[in-house]
């Protein structure tokens, strides 16, 4: 049995920027952080005693003979992608809700590699996860996705990752002394908005015309130099806070679905409350919001959003993670030989109750 750990994340400043359509000719970068609220994954090879020969489970269950059947699409490319002929049970559990913008669906296919990598007696790079990720769901799965989630999702830490136009892409830890560090995670909070949106439906709204946006995403492309400018320097950190605000300014700019009036009217009320600045996380329409807030104004921030929930968190330095091993009993013989074997099927006995006397 293997258990895989995988951080999801908060995205600062370039997001958008990691769309190979964009940065295939332009070029991009992104200033993100992962945080200590995880996907974690459990796999283990399925004891052949079933009438099936895969289990996954996640917000509902399947039991399937094939992994052709699997409905769940990312367990049916990776097991598909890595050729695994083995029966398999895989579940999931989350610390935060699918589709709310913090890359969980890029967690999940980094953490099911991860775990399944481990589960062959293979060690996978981080870069190694990140790339098998973004294959998976960019080439396989063809999702209109970044390229961000599944890097930050395997690497972890505060990363400025720079991505090429051969596709390459380059991941530089942040560095910061710890009193900066400690303050940056002091002065960052997160709301549940309560709105659920799948990423690639609102990235669609402006991926496909991402050349026609070359002003505002040439701009959000500077603002992570001038972010790490800020964090890495002596600036005022709440430079940082205001820096926010204008990155999300940009990113209302590209497409009527990355906002919408609830969210303008959470956002504006945390801004009279005392937020500096703050974003919307991922591709936009809902999910979470992270706002930079001054501890001072935290209290006035979380009475004005006291209909949302909020997420304390701290920042997560270690990526996706085997954090679970146990060699069980290895039935690959016994799997190999049932294969082979003409079964009877499993049949549910009907009990029959008898009548009574009077």
């Amino acid at each position: 049995m293997i258990i895989s750990r995988t951080p999801y994340r908060i995205s600062f400043f370039g997001g958008g920027t990691d769309y190979p359509s964009w940065f295939r000719t332009y070029g991009g970068a992104v200033l993100a952080a992962t945080i200590d609220k995880y996907c974690y994954l459990c796999c283990r090879y399925l004891p052949p005693f079933f009438d099936f020969r895969y289990r996954v489970v996640y917000a509902r269950t399947e039991s399937t003979t094939t992994v052709d059947a699997i409905e769940h699409p990312a367990v049916r490319e990776v097991l598909r992608f890595l050729q695994i002929e083995r029966g398999l049970s895989i579940q999931h559990d989350g610390d935060l809700p699918a589709r709310s913008g913090m890359g969980s669906s890029s967690a999940f296919t980094v953490g099911l590699l991860n775990a399944l990598h481990a589960l062959m007696g293979q060690i996978a790079s981080q870069q190694q996860l990140a790339q098998e990720a973004i294959e998976v769901e960019q080439e396989r799965l063809k999702e209109t996705v970044g390229c961000q989630d599944q890097i930050m999702a395997a690497y972890g830490g505060i990363n400025h990752i720079t991505f090429l136009p051969d596709s390459q892409f380059l991941v530089r830890p942040v560095t910061l002394a710890p009193e900066r560090l400690a303050e940056l995670d002091a002065s960052l909070m997160l709301f549940y908005t309560g709105v659920k949106r799948t990423a690639a439906q609102v990235a669609e709204t402006y991926v496909q015309h991402l050349s026609a946006k070359k002003q505002q995403l040439r701009v959000m492309k500077a603002l992570v130099e001038e972010g790490l400018s800020i964090l890495t320097g002596q600036r005022d950190l709440k430079e940082f806070g205001e820096l926010l605000h204008e990155g999300w300014e940009l990113k209302r700019s590209l497409s009527n679905a990355v906002s919408n009036p609830r969210i303008d009217a959470i956002y504006e009320a945390a801004r009279k409350a005392g937020a500096l600045g703050g974003k919307i996380t991922g591709a936009g329409g809902g999910g979470f919001l992270l706002l930079f807030v001054p501890p001072e104004q935290q209290p006035a921030v979380k009475e004005a959003l006291a209909n949302l929930i909020h997420v304390p968190f701290h920042f997560d330095f270690s990526g996706s993670r085997i954090i679970y091993f146990d060699p069980e009993t290895d039935y690959a013989i016994v799997e190999q030989e049932r294969m082979r074997q003409p079964l009877t099927e499993f049949e549910e006995l009907a009990v029959t109750t008898p009548p009574q006397a009077a």
